[in-house]
């Protein structure tokens, strides 16, 4: 993963500017109604539905999509796809933020910190980040919820570790092109303390590219997360979740390969709009 960033000095207004031209751009828009939608019918899953994600019939396994009663049709074990994907999303969502905020808080604090202190507390904290770079983010988290043991909890905790070092390099080369500025300069000369500087002066400038970043990775930690589910290693059965649902569906894909694609048009079309959302709100925080 790329971990680059840019800074803008803020300036009164400059949130409110930024959020206008968020409001402007119509993809971002858009994006963000899609991911309002999704979200919203995970969590409203029980008035949506009213079959049980967990139950099924073997006489109603594989059902197409259009039969009566269930419009998107039945899985393997016969159980309601709709109900299955608005329960799904619950898990996946869930798998895709979790570890990208606790990344941000843990990954942006470290990040400033290096950045800020300089001297050994740098060195210390990016050649750890170092060392951590030197496994590619899917083989590491693979090789952590294999050693820890499938499982929700072990998936949360795999991500967050690998999602934590591209934060603190965004965060570290943030705040240290700020650092380095006439105003932090000033506070310094004013007699206003390191934590005060941070809070105040540094935060506010690195917050918008460290964000920004922020937002891209939860496409990379949705995709992860459903493939470590495919492969064993996420949700276990009977869980509804996206990734374990295209593996449980996998046979599917010659007799109803629009059943068995379900799961992964919602994955693509979830990542999708995470993208396309931090590209909006990267270039509504630029100041022209």
């Amino acid at each position: 993963m790329k971990a680059a960033a840019s800074v803008q000095l803020t300036y009164p207004g400059y949130w409110s500017g930024a959020l206008r031209r968020l409001l402007r751009d119509p993809l971002s828009m858009a994006c963000l109604c899609i991911l309002i939608l999704i979200t919203a019918a995970a969590l409203l899953a029980p008035w949506l539905t009213s079959n049980d994600p967990s139950v099924g019939s073997v006489l109603k396994r594989l059902k197409p999509v259009g039969t009566p009663q269930h419009f998107l049709g039945t899985d393997e074990l016969g159980r309601d796809m709709w109900t299955r994907l608005l329960y799904g999303g619950r898990m996946s969502l869930l798998m895709g933020t979790v570890p990208v905020a606790l990344a941000l808080l843990i990954g942006g604090s470290l990040g400033m910190a290096a950045g800020f202190l300089g001297g050994r507390v740098n060195a210390v904290i990016m050649r750890l980040t170092d060392v951590v770079f030197a496994f590619p983010s899917v083989l590491l988290a693979v090789a952590i919820t294999g050693a820890m043991g499938a499982g929700i909890g072990n998936t949360l905790l795999a991500l967050t570790i690998v999602l934590i070092p591209p934060l603190v390099r965004v965060a570290e080369s943030a705040t240290t092109r700020v650092r380095s500025m006439d105003f932090v300069e000033a506070a310094r000369a004013s007699g206003a303390s390191g934590l005060t500087i941070m809070r105040v002066h540094v935060l506010s400038n690195v917050l918008g590219p460290i964000l920004v970043y922020a937002t891209s990775l939860l496409s990379v930690s949705i995709i992860l997360a459903a493939g470590l589910s495919f492969i064993g290693l996420g949700a276990k059965p009977p869980t509804p979740e996206w990734g374990l649902m295209l593996n449980t569906l996998r046979n599917a894909i010659y007799s109803q390969p629009l059943l068995a694609a379900l799961p992964g048009i919602f994955i693509f079309l979830v990542s999708l709009c995470f993208n396309l959302l931090a590209d909006g709100l990267r270039n509504a925080l630029e100041v022209k």
